[in-house]
């Protein structure tokens, strides 16, 4: 028996070499089912693209021949496999949570296991998870200790070479399935990247190949020619207009789509603007989704092409450092700079990041009282924008830079029908799932093209000059192809530059990060580095290769161009434009309670002592306080909760001491308190909110208000 036990083992050695390219192939079947939740589609994957499989098998292979260096063989084939598997569980969970997949600069939640579980496990998965890793950690430390070990001979002058070997035929790999286009160094959309060019390449791909390479030919003197290219242009003149950027989630022209048949058209406002004002095609970064990306561009003047493939720059190098942008620019110029947007702060990390790219306010979905207001994907409807952009413009008597961000037209898309009675039918599609898809984001964009008239209509009567920049941010996901398209190209939506100047009109194609340069232009400002360059070297020899240099310059290199150091300082970025207060508290009967102040959405908590206590949006001005029992004496104040999965605390008002009086009191000294009529601070609240009140008052809850107050600590 021990014999053949040995035999059995020296032809398992004999044979580990390809045995082990067989394990990492159906490892590398399980990871792809994983992260694509189906193991028919890593079937279909496996069989349409088998050279992407074999390539991506032969990536982990080449990780695995580690084992060929130690004599603990098995525990390090068990421990690379479950890395491996590890990368893919986690890829699968976050596909399950979100649209993008796990990259590079995610690898940072990592080291932190329990933020991670936090956000995409609930409790109870969170201890399954925790029991089977520590039952992995003591088999694997059983199995580092009593496992198997190779016996034979360690033969480094055999291994080490043939290690070296595997290495170098897996780089001569890459270059060849590179340059027959095998692969791609190049993600439009890194989800789609993700399903084409499997997760091992792509994961890889964005750990290692970011930011801007270091050009060639990069040096002081090169910086300096460049600025020296743009001493044709003029100064900058007096003309200091409000300038808007709108960027319309996935908002394109579906008539564009030649398999639709569309029962009238969804865009008739952008449509008619575009033959009235300067418009054109707009070359996006991305397709279906990216909406960071077409948004750097526009913001910075700075192109994604120079990136590394699939990068978000707000997930790299944003998150690190300054960057010159148009409000930092503007800013010098006397503007006030504004973001909007009408999802969560901290989605993309814009929260951070635009603090990082100068803006001075911050209004995001939690500083909006329209949160209620949904289409059928619970993404905020659009229209609710107008409001915020005008209190952006109405800040101060500065002019003023808004770039507002929609969310309204977000996927994914419905494959059944979910509006009653739809504006818009469609047809055509293959299928009915695609044509219920199509149908629905035709209605979402007709509500956002109704947006876009309110919005110019309001603008039109504003007393101040204005620029307004509308654009779509890439094309929807419904897996659209060159074909598909009229103007055969998917990485472009369409613009249209609205203004109540009378400026000229001028159709011209031109891509997100040269459009911040050309408002400018049309204005008369002529400042940054970067805005200046494509004013003075659009269709000029060398202007990418020089853009290159000048991005890489301002971003990783030694800053020439700022003759060393960074000018940009991080701003202190206030989130909302107007302030949330909290004024009084007034309890109405045993446990529960009135508060009143401002700009109160339906994110506010009261706070008390450091606690958070949930409380119903009433108003505006008022939130409804229940189940609770405020002390004479409690520190109190109005939090800001985050609405995505972090729930973190955004902002506070000032923290004050509530005081509880009786009515005795009171009427002794209405000059120190007033008596509130609660009814007066309600206008507009809910049929529901109204009833609860109403209920209140037939209790006899109303004659047992005690008068509180709030005093400042």
């Amino acid at each position: 028996m021990k014999s053949i036990k040995k035999q059995f083992i020296k032809i398992l050695n004999f044979l580990s070499v390809p045995l082990q390219m067989f394990g990492v192939m159906v490892l590398y079947f399980v990871i792809e089912a994983i992260s694509r939740h189906s193991v028919s589609e890593a079937f279909n994957y496996m069989t349409e693209r088998p050279l992407v499989f074999l390539y991506n098998s032969f990536l982990i292979f080449t990780t695995t021949m580690l084992v060929y260096l130690v004599r603990r063989r098995v525990f390090m084939r068990v421990l690379l496999t479950i890395f491996w598997l590890g990368l893919g569980i986690i890829n699968g969970v976050l596909l399950a949570n979100r649209v993008t997949p796990f990259t590079g600069p995610d690898l940072h939640l990592i080291t932190d296991a329990v933020k991670i579980a936090n956000k995409y496990l609930n409790p109870f998965f969170f201890v399954i998870v925790m029991i089977i890793a520590m039952l992995v950690l003591i088999a694997m430390i059983i199995l580092f200790v009593k496992g198997p070990r190779y016996r034979g001979k360690l033969r480094y002058r055999v291994n080490i070479p043939f290690v070296l070997i595997v290495v170098l035929a897996f780089a001569g790999t890459t270059r060849l399935a590179l340059d027959k286009r095998v692969l791609s160094n190049y993600f439009g959309n890194i989800a789609f990247a993700y399903q084409d060019y499997g997760y091992p390449y792509c994961l890889a791909t964005t750990i290692f190949n970011t930011g801007i390479s270091c050009p060639r030919d990069y040096s002081e003197s090169a910086i300096n020619e460049i600025e020296d290219s743009e001493s044709n242009l003029p100064e900058t003149g007096e003309k200091r207009p409000n300038i808007i950027f709108l960027q319309l989630e996935s908002f394109f022209d579906p008539t564009l789509v030649n398999y639709l048949d569309i029962s009238e058209d969804p865009i008739p406002n952008f449509r008619k603007l575009m033959k009235e004002y300067s418009s054109g095609y707009y070359k996006v970064p991305s397709v279906g989704a990216g909406t960071a990306n077409t948004e750097f561009e526009s913001i910075t003047g700075m192109s994604l092409r120079y990136f590394g493939p699939g990068e978000y720059p707000y997930k790299s190098i944003l998150k690190e450092t300054t960057c010159e942008s148009a409000p930092y620019v503007l800013k010098n110029l006397g503007y006030r700079t504004h973001a909007v947007h009408n999802n969560e702060a901290n989605f993309y990390g814009r929260r951070s990041v635009f603090a990082n790219l100068g803006f001075d306010t911050f209004t995001s979905e939690e500083y909006m009282s329209e949160q209620d207001d949904t289409n059928p994907n619970d993404w905020m409807r659009d229209h609710n924008l107008t409001k915020y952009i005008m209190q952006a413009l109405n800040e101060t008597d500065d002019p003023d830079y808004v770039y507002t961000i929609s969310v309204q037209g977000h996927g994914d898309y419905p494959e059944e029908p979910t509006i009653e009675d739809p504006k818009i039918t469609v047809s055509g599609s293959s299928t009915e799932a695609l044509n219920n898809k199509w149908e629905y984001y035709c209605n979402q964009i007709y509500e956002m093209d109704q947006f876009v008239k309110e919005l110019t209509d309001t603008l039109s009567q504003f007393d101040e000059d204005v620029v307004l920049v509308m654009y779509g941010d890439h094309l929807p996901t419904m897996g659209l192809t060159v074909e598909d398209l009229e103007n055969r190209y998917l990485f472009q939506t369409e613009y249209v530059i609205w203004d109540n100047m009378g400026l000229e009109k001028k159709d011209a194609n031109i891509a997100a990060y040269q459009m911040a340069a050309e408002v400018m232009n049309r204005v008369g400002i002529h400042e940054g580095n970067v805005f200046r360059y494509h004013q003075a070297r659009r269709q000029t020899k060398n202007y990418q290769a020089d853009l290159e240099m000048l991005q890489y310059d301002i971003l990783y290199g030694k800053q020439y161009v700022y003759d060393g150091e960074n000018p940009y300082q991080k701003e202190k970025l206030h989130l909302g434009v107007e302030e949330v207060t909290l004024d009084k508290i007034e309890k109405i009967s045993e446990g529960r309670y009135y508060i009143t102040g401002t700009n109160f959405t339906q994110s506010a908590y009261l706070e008390v002592n450091g606690e958070l206590v949930e409380v119903t949006y009433v108003s505006p001005t008022t939130l409804l306080l229940t189940d609770a029992d405020l002390q004479d004496g409690d520190e109190v104040d109005i939090a800001i909760r985050s609405n995505s999965s972090t729930r973190k605390v955004l902002s506070r008002t000032e923290t004050q001491i509530y005081h509880e009086t009786s009515k005795a009191q009171t009427d002794e000294s209405t000059e120190d308190t007033t008596e509130t009529d609660m009814s007066s601070q309600t206008e507009g609240q809910t049929e529901t909110q109204t009833d609860e009140k109403a209920d209140a008052v037939e209790n006899g809850e109303s004659s047992e208000k005690s008068e509180t107050t709030v005093e400042t600590q």
